[in-house]
């Protein structure tokens, strides 16, 4: 085996990430600036690719939508939601993101 063969594994970690049948059968979509914020949907399937872990899930219509995990009740929950224990409505990372974005928009105008 050369050297370079050690470098092209995959490596095996633990694995972290939850199993679709350990979630519920239905998830709320939790993060504030999602269109479909606080509607409940059926879960189809759990991916994880390349770190990223998303949730299928069909909408009334019967389509099949993508979340980011994190963004549903699937997830666990945030330590900043626990430790603000509801005195801050949004958290520091995400207010200078939606900052970014609407110089962004102001931008394009």
């Amino acid at each position: 085996m050369d050297s370079n063969s050690e470098f092209c594994r995959k490596k095996k970690g633990r694995q972290t990430a939850p199993f679709v049948d350990a979630l519920a059968k239905k998830i709320r979509i939790t993060h504030p600036f999602h269109p479909l914020f606080n509607q409940e949907f059926e879960l189809v399937s759990y991916r994880r690719s390349w770190r990223r872990e998303t949730l299928d899930c069909l909408d009334q219509n019967g389509r099949l939508i993508n979340v980011p995990l994190d963004w549903t009740d699937a997830a666990a929950e945030d330590p900043f939601v626990v430790i603000a224990a509801g005195r801050s409505y949004f958290r520091v990372e995400d207010l200078i993101r939606l900052a970014d974005l609407v110089d962004d928009l102001k931008q394009g105008e």
